[in-house]
């Protein structure tokens, strides 16, 4: 490296040394071991270089998207990719090891592996660009942010990076000589949160090794809750991208754009210029500053529900708290479903964990306020085991006097609807792929549009979706939870064929859908009337992420030990199996299994559709109970299908096809 931008890079990562020495609560930086040693050398030393310890170094953090990663899975690598070590996160998202080895080379990189709280999995990034002997114990906060310093530092995804560690020595220097300047420039992206948070010195703000942090709504804390962080694909360039924007806007609008590969080399040079690689309009996002002054006091609602609870209440003294006075409808259930959820933690012991921040449910949003604040919060018993994802709106109340600002008051909406990603792929029941269905896998958007209440009565009948291309799609009743895609306008009752056919938008059988149709925050509009009203409705819908053009086969979730010599029996279906799904998991901790089904069709009624609720993570197994057809109903076809989510909410549904 020339002699300027050495100098360079060595200042930059003394000022880092500084401020983690100074938020660590103190370094090893003059002890003696009783034999003489001398000092150790506080001389920082250059990404790419060793470093070694007299004692064994420490490393500790939290790890947070706003509410803490319980229980994640923490990585340490160092330079060359070498092991250090792991651990798992506390309840508040905390962690704490001791490296396994006292000489390394810089810099250290971090992963976490979490599920977060509204149940998205979660794989995140840090690192520790800045390092001497003189400082042994050292910090990695692990968040959205750190994740955005790591991928403009790296110049791309950090994920696959971290995962070939040991063949990636290069990326990870010029990661350790960019980190101190990517991280001044992200915060030039997020400078409106900055202002309204009232950082009087962004400066001194430390993205990464911040030792008082934590995830309990503090200002650096509500700085990641309020910024909607993702990595994606530049659609014209085909480079890696970063995006930004405001969590609260209901148009889940990206609104600052970077090419991760040209803001890494400006990154990298003595006077660089990262700004050029903005591609969008905008060059700082906007931020929720009404809404943003209240959350601060947000997790005051999770302690009084926990004290509600923890009373063992009946039905009617949770209808009547106050903590649901202005709760009226949250995706047509009502205060009266709420407050028999409760009552059944109440009789299982289970208790909020804190509460994050996903979005806002209002149509529109004015002067940074939204009043409907969209939340959601893990449910776990008394061993700590995650047991639940709780999901519903909240509002503030400067004067409320139930113990919280904050109470639960519901999204205000009587059904719901959304639009996913979508993509799909065929198996037989030996696990090899189908040469009947082309594509294979295939992609497109999945609509879904709530026909039953929680007690599966009908509530919708008919409706249609238009798409950002103009084009409007009939859906139907379908004696399903969701309505069904009609190929005849006007139907009011189809026969569901139990797979993602029922809701996908597929390019190959709808040739309406183009791609404006499927990049992250196309504008879907359903329009609707519900059975029980004669006032016609209508929604926007907004697409969470971009449609992959070719998914990789790996992502689609499968079953273990599946094989030409042991397929999935049909047979199995009917007397109930094991079904596991470890392999699979292992190999993609940024996914979860949401949804297990089973498909039998006897080629003339209605299939048999049955849905098995999936266990959270960690757990990679199910029991499948067997089925019980009526009297006279023989099957000639079988399917199951697996449903996973990844973390930018994108859904891939596997199908197995079985023979009698």
């Amino acid at each position: 490296m020339p002699r300027q931008p050495l100098l360079r890079h060595l200042l930059a990562l003394s000022a880092l040394l500084v401020l983690a020495a100074c938020g660590s609560g103190g370094s090893d930086s003059g002890s003696s071991d009783g034999g003489g040693s001398s000092t150790p050398d506080a001389t920082p030393v250059a990404p790419g270089n060793s470093v070694s310890y007299a004692s064994a170094p420490t490393l500790s953090g939290v790890a947070a998207v706003g509410a803490p990663l319980t229980r994640a899975a923490i990585t340490v690598v160092d330079g060359k990719g070498q092991s250090l070590g792991s651990a798992t996160t506390a309840v508040d998202g905390s962690y704490n090891l001791t490296l396994s080895a006292k000489s390394m080379t810089v810099p250290l990189v971090v992963q976490a592996r979490g599920m977060d709280a509204a149940g998205v999995p979660q794989v995140l990034h840090s690192a520790v660009p800045a390092m001497s002997a003189a400082s042994a114990a050292m910090v990695a906060n692990v968040t959205p942010l750190s994740n955005a310093v790591v991928a403009l530092g790296l110049g791309t995804d950090p994920a696959p990076v971290f995962a070939a560690a040991s063949t990636n020595t290069a990326a990870f220097t010029k990661l350790g000589n960019a980190a101190a300047a990517a991280a001044t420039f992200l915060k030039t992206l997020v400078k409106t949160q900055l202002t309204d948070l009232k950082f009087s010195n962004s400066a001194s703000l430390d993205l990464l090794a911040d030792g008082t942090f934590t995830a309990n709504k503090s200002a650096q804390d509500l700085l990641v809750e309020s910024v909607r962080v993702s990595l994606g694909t530049n659609t014209s360039s085909g480079l890696a991208q970063l995006r930004l924007g405001n969590k609260l806007l209901p148009t889940l609008a990206q609104e600052v754009l970077v090419d991760l590969p040209t803001a890494q080399t400006e990154l990298l040079k003595t006077s660089g210029t990262p700004a050029t690689a903005i591609t969008s309009t905008l060059k700082a996002t906007t931020s929720p500053t009404a809404t943003l002054a209240n959350l601060g006091s947000l997790d005051d609602l999770g302690a009084a529900l926990n004290k509600l609870i923890a009373q063992a209440p009946g039905l009617d003294v949770l209808t009547a708290s106050p903590l649901l006075s202005i709760y009226d409808v949250n995706d047509g259930h009502g205060k009266s479903d709420l407050a028999a959820k409760l009552q059944a933690y109440s009789t299982k012991n289970w208790q909020f964990g804190r509460f994050q921040t996903i979005g806002c449910a209002d149509a529109t949003v004015s002067g940074g306020l939204c009043n409907r604040v969209q939340v959601a919060a893990p449910i776990s018993d008394t061993s700590g085991t995650v047991v639940d994802i709780y999901t519903d709106s909240v509002s503030y109340n400067k004067s409320s006097t139930t113990g919280s600002k904050w109470n639960l008051i519901g999204n205000g909406r009587d059904i719901a609807i959304a639009a996913y990603p979508l993509a799909f792929l065929s198996l037989g029941a030996d696990a090899t792929a189908s040469s009947t269905v082309s594509p294979n896998p295939g992609v497109g958007i999945q609509v879904e549009i709530q026909a039953q209440d929680a007690s599966g009565a009908q509530v919708l009948t008919t409706a249609q979706m238009q798409t950002p291309g103009g084009y409007s799609i009939p859906f139907a009743y379908c004696t399903q939870p969701l309505l069904c895609i009609s190929s005849t306008p006007g139907a009011t009752l189809l026969t569901p064929t139990g797979g993602i056919g029922d809701t996908a938008l597929q390019q190959s059988a709808v040739g309406w859908i183009g791609s404006a149709d499927s990049i992250a925050g196309a504008k879907y509009i359903a329009s609707y009337t519900l059975d029980a009203s004669t006032t016609a409705e209508t929604r926007n819908v907004y697409l969470r992420a971009d449609v992959l053009a070719k998914p990789a086969n790996s992502r689609f979730p499968q079953l273990d030990g599946l094989s030409a010599s042991a397929p999935l029996r049909s047979g199995e279906i009917l007397t109930g199996r094991t079904l596991n799904w470890s392999a699979w998991a292992a190999a993609n901790p940024d996914m979860r299994l949401i949804s297990l089904r089973t498909v039998l069709s006897d080629g003339e009624n209605a299939p048999l559709v049955t849905d098995t609720a999936v266990p959270l993570p960690p757990s990679t197994t199910l029991a499948l109970p067997g089925l019980t057809p009526d009297a006279g109903f023989v099957a000639t076809s079988y399917e199951v299908w697996l449903g996973a989510i990844d973390s930018s909410g994108r859904r891939y549904y596997t199908r197995y096809t079985l023979t009698p």
